[in-house]
């Protein structure tokens, strides 16, 4: 493990802590755009800045993780084994939101009663993610894993392409042996001030939140949500239910928690719920993850993939928000009309990774699968996607955290002790990162 254990950490206090800052961060800038919502919405940069600061610093701390990780493994075959045990959990709950997507919108149906005809809704706004739904195929996805370059990989902001790179060069350091025990020392030495980089920029996250916070409800307002607050409370409530019973039962299974996992992760939380991206937190997660007892190598296969793979929230909500339409519409699906959805979703919700709105445009395209039920009704939900899309990262980025424990698990490469020390906090939550990193609180 990279990250030296502390045996008895000085407690930060409240005011310093991360959550809590982040926490104040949010209230204040939604009071902000609740009150002022044309200054709010000019500080729309603050939040932008602040994602563009932690997708700078996301392909090293990726390429270094797996590579070093993959170097220190005894058996390169173990690479596959967790590649394989990881795509298999996320085919099963990636495919099982989506399942919980369609039965909540046939049970409680948000959409009936609206009466709604197609035919007045304006398709301009949405013409945008429709376009880039028809790019959206399997073939293409899959040979946009591939990189023109080496160093096209680090600059394209693809994800899987620096994953790529960097499983083939960790397997190319481990088949070196002796002779590449020098580069593996320096990459291993490298991701010290890589990571304390990631601490440095951090401590932006409570003006990042603060802007983007701040300008969502400065620009659509409160209000906006009346007129489809049952759509979205289904959706956090789904959601919610997804993440506290199916995960929950998992976690339980695995030996640990949801509560503590998510209490352990409560700064992650706030900052993604700031934000409304869970790549905004994915390098502090491969971090508490490594800490929480999971090895690396683990972390680094799983959770850059997962990001990509097993996306539990986008799906439940592609289903849902289908339905929706369709019975805002009075657009009777038959039942093989929702399965031929929940199947194209299921590629679709994996060909969008990595494209700007990829909820609402792998909803795009899931739709064009029945030609009756017309794209146009995705205007009805574009005022509040941006409130959706908060719940969306939540639940992308705690499945992906609980997929990491369990493929650990399963591959038995899962400290125990170290995950309760994290999970009850016997490790000092931030104050022991912050010392792990040689800073004082």
């Amino acid at each position: 493990m990279s990250v030296r254990s502390v045996a008895a950490p000085v407690p930060l206090p409240f005011y310093r802590q991360t959550y809590a800052q982040v926490l104040l961060a949010i209230a204040l800038g939604a009071v902000l755009g609740h009150y002022w919502p044309a200054f709010a919405e000019s500080l729309k940069p603050l939040g932008d800045a602040f994602i563009k600061l932690v997708k700078m610093i996301i392909a090293p701390v990726i390429f270094l993780t797996v590579v070093t990780g993959i170097a220190g493994m005894p058996h390169l075959n173990a690479v596959g084994r967790v590649v394989l045990k990881a795509m298999i959990y996320f085919l099963v709950f990636s495919t099982l939101a989506l399942v919980v997507g369609l039965v909540v919108a046939n049970v409680v149906q948000p959409g009936a009663g609206l009466d709604i005809d197609p035919a007045t809704l304006s398709t301009k706004e949405i013409a945008t993610y429709a376009s880039k739904a028809h790019d959206i195929s399997l073939t293409g996805f899959l040979l946009d894993i591939i990189p023109d370059t080496v160093v096209g990989a680090f600059t394209s902001g693809n994800i899987l392409q620096v994953l790529l790179f960097a499983v083939l060069f960790g397997i190319s350091l481990t088949l070196a042996s002796e002779r590449a025990r020098p580069v593996v020392a320096f990459f291993e030495a490298l991701t010290e001030p890589v990571f304390k980089l990631v601490h440095l920029l951090m401590k932006a996250a409570p003006i990042g939140a603060f802007g983007a916070i701040a300008f969502t409800i400065g620009r659509y307002g409160i209000g906006s949500l009346s007129n489809l607050l049952f759509l979205v409370a289904t959706f956090y409530l789904t959601s919610l239910l997804f993440v506290l019973v199916v995960l929950g039962a998992v976690g339980r299974l695995a030996g640990f928690s949801i509560f503590r996992l998510l209490r352990y992760l409560k700064a992650e939380l706030l900052l993604v719920l700031g934000t409304s991206s869970s790549e905004a937190a994915l390098p502090s997660l491969m971090e508490k993850m490594e800490r929480a007892g999971c090895d690396k190598s683990v972390v680094g296969l799983v959770v850059p993939t997962g990001y990509s793979f097993n996306l539990d929230g986008t799906n439940i909500y592609m289903t849902l928000a289908a339905l929706f339409i369709a019975q805002a519409t009075n657009t009777p699906l038959t039942l093989g009309e929702q399965v031929a959805l929940l199947l194209v979703a299921m590629v679709s919700s994996k060909g969008a990774a990595g494209v700007t709105g990829a909820g609402f445009v792998t909803l795009a395209a899931t739709l064009s699968v029945v030609p009756s039920l017309p794209v146009a009704g995705m205007a009805l939900i574009l005022g509040v996607d941006r409130f959706m899309s908060e719940c969306r990262s939540l639940t992308n980025f705690v499945g992906n955290a609980v997929a990491t424990i369990v493929v650990a698990r399963w591959e038995g490469a899962l400290d125990r002790e170290a995950l309760d020390d994290a999970l009850l906090n016997r490790a000092g939550g931030d104050a022991a990162l912050i010392a792990t990193q040689g800073e004082q609180p």
